[in-house]
């Protein structure tokens, strides 16, 4: 009989699902950093958002022979920038801006892709991913990619703690919320398009979303819950990858179901260790007591 052993070297024996093993938990790594403050800020829209609109500049980026992942940085960058200046100028709220850029962005690349049906299969794979045919230069970007999203938690941490806990405290203590808000959606534009390749376009939102939540399950504090988000996330692409090589599923999709049946698996076994429980005081809300001992534990 097979063991788990076995199964796990037949599977990862081959380079290539090597390569896509190592690009995969680092995309973790990365959207379970980022994915952490957009559970707590709720800007799911966000990253679903940017997500799509990186759309109009790959295609172009394709049409022009250039690198996929430049077009799909100007593209989010757009998107990031013009969130901004809806909001500031046109007066209205942010998700109202996220869901004009989201339409227009979308509908724009859809036209670039209708009209040069030449490169279709290259754009199936980016809006699904193609973890699988992921390179070496490719794990080198997601390198930098998780370097750059590390070192933006890191300087931003408590602006963005006290951001969370109440805008007016960041202004009180001086860090610039504003700032903060913008090198917030910087993060999740980096995020989505450092790790579209593993899971695509449409599919990057799971991994943003799901192991943060999962985490959140059993977390209260920001750290751990960026490092148990890190490790579900990584639990989900060993699984999804596992799928994709015995059940032949696409990779990208079986990584996203993974993240998101992790999240049920979560809930379910918290609720079940609730359930057994004397009755305890109500607990604190999570969005207030997290972010308000973290910005007092946080370092100056």
């Amino acid at each position: 009989m097979e063991t788990l052993t076995d199964s796990l070297g037949a599977a990862f024996g081959a380079a290539f699902m090597q390569r896509a093993l190592i690009g995969g938990a680092i995309a973790a790594v990365i959207c379970a950093l980022v994915g952490t403050w957009v559970v707590i800020r709720g800007l799911a829209f966000l990253g679903e958002a940017v997500a799509h609109g990186m759309l109009p500049g790959v295609a172009t980026a394709a049409l022009l022979g250039a690198p996929p992942v430049l077009g799909a940085a100007v593209s989010a960058a757009v998107m990031s920038v013009g969130i901004g200046a809806i909001v500031k100028r046109a007066k209205v709220s942010a998700d109202t801006a996220t869901g004009l850029l989201f339409a227009g962005m979308l509908a724009l690349g859809v036209a670039i892709v209708s009209r040069s049906r030449s490169f279709a299969t290259d754009v199936t794979a980016i809006l699904f991913g193609d973890i699988l045919a992921i390179r070496a230069d490719g794990i080198v970007g997601l390198g930098i990619g998780l370097t750059v999203v590390a070192l933006g938690c890191v300087v931003f941490h408590r602006a963005f703690v006290a951001l969370a806990f109440d805008a007016r405290v960041a202004t009180t203590w001086r860090m610039r919320p504003a700032l903060a808000q913008v090198a917030l959606i910087g993060l999740v534009t980096a995020a989505v398009v450092a790790s579209y390749q593993a899971v695509g376009a449409l599919l990057v939102v799971a991994l943003l979303l799901a192991p943060a939540t999962a985490a959140r399950q059993w977390t209260r504090r920001i750290a751990t819950t960026m490092l148990l988000g890190s490790i579900l996330g990584v639990v989900a692409v060993v699984l999804g990858l596992l799928a994709s090589w015995y059940l032949g599923t696409a990779g990208g999709a079986s990584i996203a179901l993974a993240a998101v049946l992790l999240v049920g698996i979560s809930i379910l076994l918290r609720t079940l260790v609730r359930s057994g429980r004397r009755p305890d005081l109500p607990e604190v809300p999570s969005g207030r007591r997290s972010p308000s001992s973290d910005l007092t534990s946080a370092p100056a």
